[in-house]
């Protein structure tokens, strides 16, 4: 059986940053089978969130799937991680957050419902994505798409300050 590679965003702009980013990918890694690819920690201004939301962190990191496992298993967990991590129902859209996870893709697999849209709908326009992403996989072309994670992140404007961290 083969083992997809998921591809997935965090970010945090609520207390430690780094410290809740470190953790979680920690935690992460129980969810693959072999060790999971992390890009930089990028630090990044606050996309469609309300006024005076904090600075984020941003990374993306890749694994490798357990056996069995779906796109909608793996996003029950990654819920689940944000809630353990401090994440409270949403008040105000994009408000600022512990943890924010998002599953970007999970091998070619597509999905079009009310609780999941793979690969996701936003990722190819947000630089705050792109960026870290193109540090795993810039050659990487999503299904539906016809260019490459690298690709995207260079047609961007360069209007989305990032400053990379380490």
């Amino acid at each position: 059986m083969q083992h997809s590679l998921a591809y997935l965003s965090l970010g945090s702009n609520l207390g430690d940053s780094a410290a809740i980013l470190a953790a979680a990918v920690s935690r992460l890694q129980h969810l693959s089978t072999e060790p999971i690819a992390q890009s930089s920690l990028w630090q990044t201004t606050p996309v469609d969130c309300p006024p005076g939301s904090p600075l984020f962190l941003n990374a993306v990191v890749a694994l490798r799937v357990q056996a069995g496992e779906t796109p909608e298993s793996l996003l029950a967990q990654l819920q689940a991680l944000e809630i353990e991590f401090g994440r409270r129902p949403k008040v105000v859209l994009n408000e600022p957050r512990p943890l924010d996870l998002d599953l970007l893709s999970f091998g070619q697999e597509v999905r079009h419902t009310p609780q999941l849209v793979l690969p996701h709908p936003r990722a190819r326009v947000r630089r705050f994505v792109l960026q870290p992403w193109s540090e795993l996989a810039p050659d990487l072309v999503l299904p539906g798409e016809t260019l490459s994670v690298g690709q995207l992140l260079a047609g961007l404007p360069a209007e989305d300050p990032m400053v990379k961290i380490g």
